[in-house]
């Protein structure tokens, strides 16, 4: 199933489980996708029959290991892009989702291999995510989300979802970036002595190192 749709549902299962544990359900796909769930039930049937997911009827969707490979595969394209359109194009962070989902899909392996070389092989995206290395390997650190920090936590700023580009503006305005040293509050997150309130749900968005 050589197609960008079948390759765009391998990465968002793969992603889904990369910060947290719990396998994602069709429904979650549907919405992360933003597709009906009709349409999931059908993709997720051709992707099972070959054998890049396992899956039962109501179930959660998992990864095989030929997925998960072609995941990691697609997952390396989409980060380096976004790496490369920030540092060489003037991008913010809160820009590159995007233009990263159409360019992932089209560059050659060559032309990605040189992105790599240039960026002298970068092992986080802008975001903080692990950008794969060539043969699937990817580094892990011991993380903690804000949401489930206990307050007065410190910690330096590993991830943040890309989700949300206002929230992406909003930090990066408040000079919480990744990479940034941060103290967990009551009410949101601090640099220094500036607290920074923020919006309802954006501490699910944050990952901070354990």
């Amino acid at each position: 199933m050589a197609s960008p749709a079948a390759d765009d549902y391998l990465k968002t299962v793969y992603a889904h489980t990369e910060w947290q544990d719990a396998p994602i359900t069709p429904s979650q796909l549907a919405g992360k996708l933003g597709i009906a769930p009709s349409s999931v039930t059908e993709m997720v049937k051709k992707l099972a029959a070959a054998g890049l997911v396992s899956h039962v009827p109501y179930g959660a969707v998992r990864l095989t290991e030929a997925g998960e490979a072609r995941a990691l595969q697609m997952t390396r394209r989409h980060r380096l892009i976004e790496t490369w359109l920030v540092r060489e194009f003037g991008y913010g962070w809160h820009e590159v989702h995007d233009e990263a989902e159409v360019l992932e899909h089209t560059i050659s392996d060559r032309l990605l291999e040189g992105i790599d070389a240039l960026l002298g092989r970068p092992r986080f995206d802008p975001h903080g995510d692990a950008i794969p290395d060539a043969d699937g390997s990817v580094e892990r650190v011991p993380f903690v989300l804000l949401a489930d920090a206990a307050a007065g936590h410190t910690g330096r700023v590993l991830r943040v979802s890309d989700v949300d580009p206002d929230l992406l503006c909003l930090l990066q305005d408040a000079g919480i970036v990744v990479g940034a040293e941060v103290r967990s509050t009551t009410t949101g997150i601090a640099v220094d002595d500036a607290e920074i309130e923020l919006p309802d749900g954006a501490a699910d968005n944050i990952w901070l190192t354990a």
